[in-house]
C-alpha cells in the first residue's frame, strides 16, 4: 500500500477479513485488498466483501464525500486473480452452487465498473485474471513499469468469461482478443500501448509522487460533473446486459467443472504442464 502524505487518513470506512476501506482527505476512499500471503487472490469471502464494500460506498449520495475511489493491494502484488484452490473447489461443487458463485463474481465486477465516482487503480507486481478484471473496471490504471498483466485462464483450461466483457469494453476486440486467447503476459510500454495501463510510474519519481499527481488531476474536476461524466461514459460504452451477464456466468461455471478445466488445475498443483501444451 502506498503512503499518501497529501491525503491524510480520516479512519476506516469498512473493515473485513480480506479487505479494508480507508476514508482519506478530500473525499477520497481507498479500498485495499489484504490477502498479501496469497498475492491478494480472490476467494468467496473476498468476492462477498468487495461487493458489500462497493455497494456501501456507491450509496454515499454526497459527491463531496465520495469523490474518488482508489484501489490497491497490500504487499508486492496487486491481485493474482482467483485463488486456484478455491477455483478447484468450485469445480467440484454442486452445479447450482458453482453457477451462483460465478454470478456473485460478475455482480462484483459490475458494481466496480458502474461505480458512480471515478475509480483509480494502482498496480504493483501483477494484475492477473480477476486482478486484470479489476483494472478493466477502473477508469485509470497507474502501474509500475515492471507490473505484469495477463488473463491466464486459458492456460489452465478455463475461460476469462466473467471479466471478458469488461476487458473488451476497455481495450477493444483487437487488443483484448489475443491476450484472452493466449494468456500471454505483458508489461511496461506494451501494457501502456494496449490500454491495460494509462500511465507508468516514471523511474525518477516514487509511487507516492506519481499516485498523488494522478489523484490531484482527477480531483480538479467538479464532484457532480465527474459523476455525470461517469454516467455519460456508461451510456456511450454500456456495461454487459443481463443476457450477456448470464452467459458469462454459465461459461465459467461449465469450464470449472469440465474435464479440461480439472486437468489444468490439477497440473498446476502438480507443478506440471497441462496435457495439451506442446
Amino acid at each position: 500500500m502506498t503512503p499518501l502524505a497529501a491525503f491524510p487518513g480520516e479512519g476506516d470506512a469498512f473493515l473485513g477479513r480480506t479487505l479494508r476501506v480507508e476514508a482519506l482527505a478530500h473525499g477520497v476512499k481507498r479500498l485495499v485488498l489484504t490477502r498479501p500471503q496469497v498475492c491478494n487472490a480472490f476467494d468467496a469471502s473476498m468476492i462477498r466483501e468487495l461487493s458489500l464494500a462497493l455497494a456501501e460506498l456507491a450509496a454515499i449520495q454526497d459527491p463531496a464525500r465520495m469523490r474518488l475511489l482508489l484501489v490497491e493491494g497490500e504487499g508486492s502484488t496487486f491481485c493474482s486473480g482467483a485463488d486456484l484452490a478455491y477455483m478447484k473447489e468450485q469445480g467440484s461443487a454442486a452445479q447450482e452452487q458453482n453457477l451462483e458463485n460465478a454470478r456473485e463474481l460478475g455482480r462484483m465486477f459490475t458494481r466496480l465498473a458502474s461505480f458512480p465516482a471515478p475509480v483509480v487503480c494502482c498496480v504493483r507486481g501483477a494484475a492477473i485474471g480477476g486482478g486484470l478484471g479489476l483494472t478493466a473496471c477502473s477508469d485509470f490504471v497507474l502501474a509500475e513499469p515492471s507490473a505484469i498483466f495477463a488473463t491466464s485462464e486459458v492456460m489452465l483450461g478455463l475461460v476469462p468469461s466473467v471479466i471478458g466483457p469488461f476487458v473488451v469494453r476497455k481495450l477493444g476486440l483487437a487488443a483484448a482478443g489475443p491476450l484472452m486467447l493466449t494468456g500471454r503476459r505483458v508489461h511496461g510500454a506494451e501494457a501502456l500501448e494496449a490500454g491495460l495501463a494509462q500511465r507508468l510510474i516514471d523511474p525518477s519519481e516514487t509511487i507516492e509522487e506519481a499516485l498523488t499527481r494522478v489523484l490531484r488531476e482527477f480531483l480538479a474536476a467538479g464532484p457532480r460533473a465527474a459523476r455525470s461524466t461517469k454516467e455519460l461514459l456508461r451510456r456511450i460504452a454500456p456495461l454487459p446486459d443481463p443476457e450477456l451477464f448470464e452467459f458469462t456466468a454459465h461459461t465459467i461455471a461449465a469450464a470449472r467443472m469440465s474435464a479440461e478445466g480439472q486437468e489444468g488445475l490439477q497440473a498446476y498443483f502438480r507443478k506440471a504442464p497441462p496435457p495439451w501444451r506442446p
